[in-house]
């Protein structure tokens, strides 16, 4: 018996504990669907209302596609700086030293802030991958820069379903402002900002922007791109795309190999001159047949550029042919070969004495 004589009716009861039940689920529901919003969420990454990490949140696995829309966003949000800065025409450049070849090493604030709007919107999106980056990263400068979680409507077009793979394999290389020296001299149209994504060592996605055309070249391996090889390439006689400051080395070798009527194109930035193999609507960009290069050389400044030219088919390899591995040290000795379109290969037996001359 209920406590002061007070009977409970069981369908009073019963009412009781459906109303109950019905608040209760009107509560969680409304918590869901303010969970599930935050995916949904446009605007500008870093906005108040945006969602946190998501993908690699427990260590787990990642999507390549959500990697690849965080790429792009990383490269334009750092050309953005990159411009930005040019065009205040307030460099404060400075010397990191000099490079193996004795050139000095530049730095502006074009490379610290791109580094810094690159670096942290990736590892905010994906905290559990390893990223490498050719700036130091200042812990007193680090910011929280989240992104929205929208997958492009060009990259869902291209790729369709999700690829996931282990976040532990993952490592990403970021090359905030490719062509530095040329940065400095006001040579805008070899400047690119880039993001690389190795899995298991291997470059599988790319991303190469230029940031004064606005032009960004995106493709993941065995998923799908924004750019294309070109129709043909001269393979008897190429025009071969070269450092600025090594044009000479490779210049007398290529002449030998090819013959007299060889074009040798000096320019600034691997990532401009990945590009100039491909099918680049942009009247800046210079076009070539062949990339050498015959001294040591950074991998986060090649990474972006091999994973585009892989997943086209084409190759980057050292001149002796061997594929470059994205895990353990910064940089590789063996120069590189690019090439699409071609007998890659027998490019490289063509070419046995350019190892030697990049050692010299």
């Amino acid at each position: 018996m209920a406590p002061m004589g007070i009977r409970l009716s069981p369908l009073g009861v019963a009412v009781f504990c459906l109303l109950g039940l019905g608040v209760l689920y009107h509560l969680y529901s409304g918590f869901l669907a303010g969970r599930f919003s935050l995916f949904g969420l446009g605007g500008e990454p870093g906005g108040g209302g945006a969602a946190g990490p998501a993908a690699a949140a427990d260590g787990g696995t990642v999507d390549l596609r959500e990697m690849l829309a965080v790429s792009v966003l990383a490269a334009v949000r750092g050309g953005d700086e990159v411009r930005r800065v040019r065009e205040s025409n307030v460099l404060h450049e400075k010397s990191k030293g000099k490079t193996r070849e004795g050139a000095e090493d530049k730095m502006t604030s074009g490379d610290v802030l791109s580094n810094r709007k690159m670096f942290y919107l990736l590892k905010t999106a994906f905290p559990s991958v390893q990223i490498n980056t050719e700036e130091h990263v200042d812990a007193a400068d680090q910011e929280v820069i989240l992104w929205d979680h929208k997958i492009p409507e060009d990259i869902l077009k291209e790729i369709a379903t999700p690829k996931e793979v282990p976040a532990e394999s993952v490592t990403v290389w970021i090359d905030p402002l490719d062509a530095t020296q040329e940065y400095t001299e006001d040579l805008r149209k070899y400047v690119t900002t880039m993001v690389c994504v190795a899995v298991n060592g291997k470059p599988v996605l790319g991303v190469i922007h230029k940031p004064f055309s606005e032009y960004t070249a995106w493709a993941m391996v065995d998923g799908g791109s924004n750019v294309k090889a070109r129709t043909s390439y001269n393979e008897k006689t190429p025009r071969i795309i070269v450092s600025r400051s090594h044009s000479g080395m490779v210049k007398q070798v290529a002449l030998q190999t090819f013959g007299n009527q060889t074009t040798i194109i000096p320019a600034g930035g691997a990532g401009y001159k990945v590009l100039a193999l491909l099918d680049v609507p942009d009247k800046s960009q210079e076009k070539a047949d062949l990339y050498i290069h015959v001294t040591y050389i950074k991998k986060w400044d090649i990474c972006a550029g091999n994973a585009i030219l892989k997943a086209l088919g084409g190759h980057m390899t050292t001149l002796s042919g061997e594929e470059i591995s994205y895990t353990g040290s910064d940089g590789i000795e063996g120069g590189l070969l690019a090439s699409i379109r071609m007998n890659h290969q027998a490019l490289v037996r063509k070419l046995p004495d350019l190892d030697k001359t990049g050692h010299k």
